[in-house]
């Protein structure tokens, strides 16, 4: 197995689902804890007695991995919050086990995410706030069963205080060794794209250079026979008739030519263009095609419609095109309706789709797929604005707006 199938086998930490590590830890947590509980198990301490597991022990025990699912969004406000979960299950006193999985979870996000020097100093503000909290509070571990305390932590002794900074450290650790691997495969992914960029340029530069040879040489030569048979058409047909011989040679030359490269530059299996050119006057049809889809679509039209330059048609089509798709996709079963806006100014044309469907899922990252990254693309190709974002009432939202003069 080569090194290329294996990465698609096994995806780096950071391209794992979201809902993944929490799922996994969820099910340690728990299982190791009550394994602990019954003094069976490898997360076992002998620091009986303990306060017996209850709905509160396991609520918190399900919290950590909770609040990681959100860990992508805010890691260092997840990071607090996981921390304060698992520094409430310690001085309640619940079993010893696989509690702080989540916690050390939570920091190795908050590095790998950026945020180092919030992850390294809240890290050692909470560790040092723990530790001199259960110095006050704690009770030695054979009065703990006896005190009736609401927190019956034991008082930190040097084994516990060196294991509880040696966990955090490794998590930190761990963190910045994910954060440079992941650092690292963009960087050579950024390499290698832009070395496939460069090749591409220096191709289309290598054609660019041959039509050029070609249509100059044949189109300086058309220009002069056909000045040389329209001087000798009266006087001399014969002669005229060999330049406009030539001419017909050096034209077919010219455009098998053009072909060759055109052919190159166009996608394999890419046929030549039979359709009229998209664009808005096309959009009625577009929209019929969205309501056979099941889509109840709404247009509305601001301002006086007047033809728009090229790249300004051709975007604000696609741009509604890309948008009804991706409705049709994401936007749940239907009925869905969906709103399509365009307003035409004095120096741009607005265009706004927006639907009332569920939305992207909390739990997931952001929106960028590759139909987001193409309308944002044609909108600044032509020096115009760009905005895709869940609506404030649900759904989604895409706003663009094109410079039309």
């Amino acid at each position: 197995m080569d090194e290329t199938a294996g990465a698609r086998r096994f995806p780096a930490p950071w391209r794992w689902p979201v809902w993944a590590v929490p799922a996994v830890l969820l099910v340690v947590q728990v299982a190791g804890s009550f394994a602990a509980q019954r003094q069976s198990g490898p997360w076992h301490e002998a620091r009986a007695p303990f306060t017996p597991l209850d709905p509160l022990g396991v609520a918190l025990l399900a919290a950590g991995p909770a609040v990681l699912l959100l860990r992508r969004r805010a890691p260092v406000r997840v990071a607090a919050a996981v921390g304060a979960v698992t520094v409430l299950y310690l001085l309640r006193a619940y079993t010893y086990g696989p509690v702080m999985l989540s916690a050390l979870a939570a920091i190795v996000a908050a590095v790998t995410a950026g945020r180092r020097t919030v992850a390294w100093a809240g890290s050692a503000a909470f560790l040092a706030g723990y530790l001199s909290l259960t110095t006050l509070i704690g009770v030695d571990t054979a009065e703990r069963g006896h005190t009736g305390a609401l927190f019956p932590v034991d008082r930190p002794g040097l084994d516990g205080t060196a294991g509880s900074v040696g966990w955090v450290l490794v998590a930190l650790v761990t963190g910045e060794l994910l954060r440079a691997t992941a650092q690292r495969a963009a960087a050579a992914a950024r390499t290698r794209a832009e070395e496939a960029r460069r090749r591409a340029s220096d191709e289309r530069l290598r054609m660019a250079r041959e039509l050029h040879d070609v249509l100059a040489h044949n189109i300086s030569m058309i220009n002069v026979r056909a000045g040389v048979a329209l001087h000798l058409l009266d006087d001399d047909p014969e002669e005229a008739r060999g330049a406009l011989a030539a001419i017909k040679e050096a034209s077919k030359e010219a455009l098998t030519e053009m072909r060759s490269v055109i052919g190159a530059l166009r996608a394999d299996g890419e046929p030549a263009p039979r359709a009229p050119t998209a664009g808005l006057a096309l959009l009625d049809d577009l929209v019929s095609r969205a309501r056979a889809a099941g889509l109840d679509v709404t247009t509305r039209t601001r301002g006086a419609p007047r033809p728009l330059p090229a790249g300004a048609d051709l975007a604000a089509f696609r741009i509604i095109q890309e948008s009804l798709t991706n409705v049709t996709r994401h936007a749940g079963p239907p009925p869905v309706k969906v709103d399509v806006s365009l307003a035409y100014g004095a120096d741009a044309v607005d265009v706004r789709v927006t639907d009332d469907g569920r939305g992207p899922s909390p739990l997931n990252d952001p929106p960028a797929g590759s139909g987001l990254l193409g309308m944002r693309e044609r909108a600044t190709a032509l020096g115009g604005t760009f905005r895709a974002a869940p609506g404030p009432h649900g759904g989604f939202r895409v706003e663009a707006t094109l410079p039309a003069p």
